[in-house]
């Protein structure tokens, strides 16, 4: 059997922060997905082909690129970087119905209705799916501050990929059921919320992989 190489995913994880505590957006997966059905995730999915020619209206902070640019010793190209920014935007308003960015007068047919902006968006975390699943990604992890992306959080609306979408408190999330990954990545925001609730945007970030069955964790 052929192994199946991760392709490239972006996810994002929108922090709502205007009341006592922080509060994380996540929605059900549909049961129809083959992959990871019925659970409670960040909206994400993989990078199009098309997400190196859409138009931005900013890019990532330098610090941001720069960390995330880290792969195996090697520098990822800035136009696959960039791509990624633009699948995490872009699969935030997919999934959840929220533009990210400035709107455009006339878009074009099938086009994202804005120019995204990506200069609010924190690496956080980098994970690649072990070997033997049904499907593989190689996911990068952002956060973003609702407030700093002039997101209204009641804006939220569930899709035909992402149901029931709720805000859930980072600190309890309680009965919510989460893949091992996203429960992970939950756990690495909590530590980074409460090493600096700024989230600086060049801070080390994780990467999660497997080699040979075992679960390890790295320092980009």
């Amino acid at each position: 059997m052929t192994p199946i190489r991760p392709v490239d995913a972006a996810s994002i994880l929108l922090l709502d922060r205007s009341g006592a505590g922080v509060r994380v957006l996540v929605g059900r997966r549909s049961s129809k997905h083959v992959f990871m059905p019925d659970v409670y995730v960040f909206p994400g999915g993989r990078r199009d082909a098309g997400d190196r020619l859409v138009s931005i209206a900013n890019p990532l902070n330098p610090l941001a690129n720069e960390r995330l640019a880290l792969k195996s010793g090697t520098r990822c190209s800035d136009s696959r970087l960039r791509a990624l920014g633009v699948a995490a935007i872009r699969e935030l308003y997919e999934e959840a119905g929220i533009p990210v960015g400035v709107p455009l007068a006339a878009p074009a047919e099938g086009a994202l209705p804005f120019r995204p902006d990506l200069s609010n968006l924190r690496f956080l975390a980098r994970a690649i799916t072990p070997a033997g699943m049904v499907r593989r990604f190689d996911t990068r992890f952002f956060t973003l501050f609702a407030d700093e992306a002039g997101v209204d959080p009641a804006g939220a609306k569930a899709s035909h990929e992402l149901e029931d979408l709720r805000w859930v408190d980072i600190f309890d999330h309680k009965g919510i059921d989460m893949p091992d990954i996203t429960v992970l990545i939950l756990e690495e925001l909590k530590k980074s919320i409460q090493e600096d609730k700024s989230l600086p945007f060049g801070r080390p970030a994780p990467l999660f992989y497997a080699q040979r069955g075992r679960h390890l964790r790295d320092i980009l």
